[in-house]
Formats: C-alpha cells, structure tokens, sequence
C-alpha cells in the first residue's frame, strides 16, 4: 500500500468531494481520483459512495477514518512544533523559475533571506520552459530536477502543491529612435506596419502570447524569443516592438512603454513544491520566501511602478 493514498483519502473525506480535496491538497480532481481508487484496491474495499451531494464515506472508510484520525493528529501538532521551533531550517533547497522573475524579484530579496536562515543553501536555476506551455515534454513537470518553483501559468499536470501567488504585467516596448520613423499606435489595433519582437510560436498560447498572436496578423515579426532579455536587447537595437514583462521594460532608461497591461495582459505567476517536500522546514523557508518577495514586488510585477512616462500616441 502506497501510504501517501491516505492523505487523499482522508482530504476528500473532509472535503466531501473530488474538488473540495483537490484545492486543500494542491492537484487535480484525476490525481485524487486515481490515489482514492489505488487505495481501494489495495485493501479491496469501498470506502467512497458517490452521491447528488458528493463523497460519502461508506462503513469500511469509516472505520479507517477512525484509525487514521489519531494519528494524522499527531502528526500535524508534530509538523507545527517543528516548524514553531525552527528546526530543520537547514539544507540544500533547488528553486526554478523564469529569468525575470529569477534576476527581477528573488535575486534581490536573498540577502535578508540569508541573513534570516544562514545555514540554508538555495540554488536558483532559470528555466525558459516555465513560461507556458509548449511542445517541450518537460513543461509537464517542472519540478523533474528541482524542490520549488515558480511558473508563469497554471501546471496542467503532476503531483504537486501548487498555488497562484501574482501576476507578470506585459507591454510593448521601443526605443524612441524606432517611434519616431514610425506610427505609435494607440492600441492593439494600430500595429499594422510595425516589427514585432516576440514569442515562440506554441500550441497553447495563453495571455500575452494569445493577445500578440492576433496581432501578427497585420504586422511582420522580426524575431521569436524564448528570452524576455534577448527581446529587450532587440528592441534597444531599434529592430521594432518588443514584448517584456513591465518589471523589465519599464525600468529600462532606453525604452518606452508603446502599449499597456490593460491591453496585452498578464501571465499568472503559480509556485509549485514536490508534495512529499512541501511541508519539511527548509523547503518551507524557500515557499514564503518566494511569496513574500513577490508580494515586495507586486507593483513593478504589475506595471504600476513606472519610472517613465507612456509614450502618447500619433496623431
């Protein structure tokens, strides 16, 4: 018997459903599905009947609800003690996230993270992938090589904690050179004749990447990055329009904001943990760190920090 079965056991007997579990522990509603009926077999016994008004526990998940219970109590003062005494804040923790979010919001934040937790050795790896889905294979688990990481739009698949903890605000961005040969256009709609600098083409697109590719339609693209600091050296290049995260392009004394958030949209920010690594201090530590450092960062992640102005449009 696989002993992790019983957490979603035990989730979707207090949750009542499939649903209910899933958001307490973090997956989807297949994954709980597929631990509680794993579970039944494993001891050949219902332990679920299936009602108008959710999940019942039948007689025999009662009874090992009844068993179950004591223990998971102990358990969980157990976790918190450890957790209030600080122990077990030490080790190696590999944290994954984009190379904006990685250079942007958590690189600057891990001086007081150190100073708070010396004994803890982060390593911060940035991964391309983590920005959406794509034709890559490993988008569908990205926690393959790390313990935490942080993706630009919501995991689709894996066993995982997962919650969403912000947003990454887009815009258009040129240098002044490039605007003034050309239109500047006051919204979406007014791109024709532009050279966009954008994304890779992919399956899915969501956010931002949806908005420009309904776009593309009526201008050329010049360049396809994976790289929100490629695009953002394209752009100082005068090639055309590049698309950046506004904690990038907004900060960026040799561009200028063409359109807005409001317009192109936003990628959702998600952090994901192994399951079986979630609730030991160390990784703990690493999770509210991230948290709380995009939290710091929320007004430059959602472009309401500017440090300079909306360049107007033509005409």
């Amino acid at each position: 018997m696989n002993w992790d079965d019983l957490r979603y056991f035990l989730a979707v007997s207090a949750a009542g459903s499939l649903s209910g579990a899933a958001a307490q522990l973090g997956v989807n509603t297949t994954t709980v599905l597929r631990r509680v009926a794993s579970l039944e077999e494993d001891l050949d016994a219902r332990l679920f009947d299936r009602e108008r008004t959710g999940y019942k526990v039948t007689a025999a998940g009662e009874r090992l609800l009844q068993s179950l219970e004591p223990v998971d109590q102990r358990l969980s003062s157990l976790a918190r003690d450890f957790a209030a005494s600080g122990a077990g804040s030490e080790g190696q923790v590999r944290m994954a996230a984009t190379e904006i979010i990685a250079a942007h919001v958590i690189a600057p934040a891990v001086p007081a993270f150190r100073e708070a937790h010396p004994a803890l050795d982060m390593e911060l790896l940035t991964d391309p992938t983590l920005m959406g889905p794509t034709k890559a294979p490993r988008i569908m688990n990205p926690l393959k090589d790390v313990d935490v990481a942080i993706r630009a739009a919501r995991p689709t698949q894996g066993d995982m904690l997962m919650r969403k903890v912000g947003e990454m605000a887009y815009g258009l961005y040129a240098t002044s050179e490039y605007l003034s040969d050309h239109n500047v256009p006051a919204d979406m709609s007014g791109l024709k004749g532009h050279q966009l600098i954008g994304f890779p083409r992919t399956e899915s697109p969501l956010g931002p990447i949806w908005w420009l590719s309904r776009a593309e339609k009526a201008c050329e693209t010049a360049l396809r990055s994976s790289s929100a600091i490629a695009r953002a050296e394209a752009a100082r290049g005068n090639l055309g329009l590049a698309a950046l995260p506004c904690i990038l392009g907004d900060h960026d004394p040799d561009l200028e904001r063409v359109i807005g958030p409001d317009q192109l949209g936003s990628f959702e920010l998600w952090l994901m943990a192994r399951n079986d690594l979630a609730q030991m201090a160390h990784v703990r530590a690493v999770m509210d760190f991230a948290v709380d450092a995009i939290k710091a960062a929320k007004g430059a992640l959602s472009g309401d920090l500017r440090m300079i102005t909306e360049h107007a449009p033509s005409g």
